[in-house]
């Protein structure tokens, strides 16, 4: 069994909302609301850390979900630094060499079969991994005048997605480092990988879409309504 951080704390200025993208409406909830049912209802996830920005006025108060606890703590200025908040924060029963999720907020898209895929495949790792997708566009390096100057080779490459799936210790270690370094991770693996370390990718699911425009929202919308809320 294992818990999921959730960093939360964003303000999402680039979407333009009154109110964070995460508690924005979706088919009748806030988003971050299917983000955490669909995660708790996968029978291997004990209980969800939400790391919100002190003082949020927009979250619900939300105890549990799907009849799982649902716990909260006050996040940082960076999403390393609410990760590592949230990870201090989980009861004393997680132990170091327990496996903890990391999962955006604004992905309320996940679907089952990727949390089945990822537990199955990662949880055999010696260090962890991530659900990721092929780079399957071509890709154009650009000037500062956006012309193209070349085509980069798209083979090997992959896009990084959530959940992320590491041992409780090593990755908060990992972002202790990375913060002491000066150097700002952007995500879970980036900072494990500074250590030398190499997570393993597990393909996941185009459609675990990250919720960054108003077009996003509502594809995630036709997603959900597509799935029945079935969790994949």
């Amino acid at each position: 069994m294992s818990w999921v951080v959730v960093p939360a704390a964003g303000r999402g200025l680039r979407f333009g909302a009154e109110v964070p993208k995460q508690y924005l409406p979706l088919l009748g909830e806030p988003l971050i609301a299917h983000t955490l049912d669909r995660l708790l209802a996968h029978p291997r996830i004990t209980g969800a850390m939400v790391v919100l920005a002190p003082g949020d006025a927009h979250w619900p108060g939300w105890r549990d979900r799907v009849g799982k606890p649902v716990l909260t703590a006050p996040g940082g200025g960076e999403r390393a630094d609410s990760v590592l908040a949230g990870l201090q924060a989980l009861p004393a029963t997680v132990a170091d060499e327990d496996f903890v999720l990391v999962h955006d907020a604004a992905r309320p898209c996940l679907a089952r079969v990727d949390l089945d895929r990822l537990f199955e495949r990662a949880g055999r790792h010696p260090v962890g991994g991530l659900l990721a997708a092929p780079v399957r566009d071509t890709l154009k390096r650009a000037d500062e005048a956006c012309r193209v100057v070349a085509t980069e080779p798209r083979e090997s490459l992959w896009r990084a997605l959530t959940p992320q799936m590491f041992r409780r210790g090593g990755l908060q270690r990992a972002l202790l480092a990375a913060a002491a370094a000066g150097v700002v991770v952007t995500d879970e693996s980036m900072a494990m990988e500074r250590l030398g370390l190499k997570p393993l990718l597990v393909e996941g699911r185009e459609d675990n879409i990250k919720v960054t425009t108003r077009a996003d929202l509502a594809l995630a919308a036709f997603i959900l309504s597509r799935s029945g809320e079935s969790h994949g």
